[in-house]
């Protein structure tokens, strides 16, 4: 029998962590986005760390800027980015207020909410696509740079919610290279710090860093 998620809000302590291990110990949480269309919940399956300024990989790593401000803290907020021109991807924010870290929402199961998720992912194939990648998981969602800072951990209304759900066994989680980072940030020895649920099939494929062409 499986046992039903536990719908408690995540409490704030649980991000006022090291980054490496509240990343792992998202997977099976529970992400609730309530909007005017009705609430959708996804199952976390496949995050990834970033270390501020001790990581090549992340966006605070030369420091505090307008667009990464959020990821000083208060842990436990939401930080949305905007990439390659048209995609939005979300991340929640962790370790002490002052200290640049956040984990990387990388895919997800759509447990409730399904029919309105599939409106804004059109083209995903199956229920198991709609999450599938960090921009089809904020699509799905409808997330955007306005819910940037958003309180996750709020005991009060809130469009974006982490709950408890069911965190998966350790023997259940692999870990390895981040997905498409350039540099010593995508060196999976240097930098192991892509999590995912061993055979779960919402987990997005791995895909190494690939430059930019510039058009001529």
């Amino acid at each position: 029998m499986i046992a039903t998620p536990d719908r408690t809000p995540l409490p704030r302590e649980f991000f006022d962590r090291p980054v490496l291990d509240v990343a792992p110990d998202l997977l099976g949480r529970i992400l609730v986005r309530t909007t005017p269309d009705g609430p959708i919940a996804l199952r976390l399956t496949e995050v990834e760390a970033y270390d501020g300024e001790n990581d090549p990989g992340s966006h605070a790593y030369r420091g505090r800027t307008p667009r990464n401000g959020v990821m000083f803290g208060p842990p436990g907020h939401v930080y949305v980015y905007f990439t390659y021109g048209m995609w939005f991807c979300m991340n929640l924010v962790c370790g002490p207020e002052g200290k640049a870290s956040a984990v990387l929402l990388r895919a997800g199961e759509i447990i409730e909410g399904a029919e309105l998720a599939r409106t804004r992912r059109l083209s995903a194939r199956n229920d198991k696509e709609l999450a599938k990648g960090p921009a089809r998981l904020a699509t799905a969602l409808g997330v955007d740079r306005s819910l940037d800072g958003t309180d996750a951990c709020t005991s009060g209304a809130t469009p974006l919610k982490m709950l408890t759900g069911t965190p998966v066994p350790r023997d259940q989680v692999r870990n390895g290279p981040r997905t498409g980072v350039a540099g010593d940030g995508g060196n999976g020895d240097i930098h192991p710090w892509r999590f995912w649920i061993a055979n779960d099939p919402t987990v997005s494929p791995y895909r190494a860093h690939v430059p930019r062409r510039r058009r001529s």
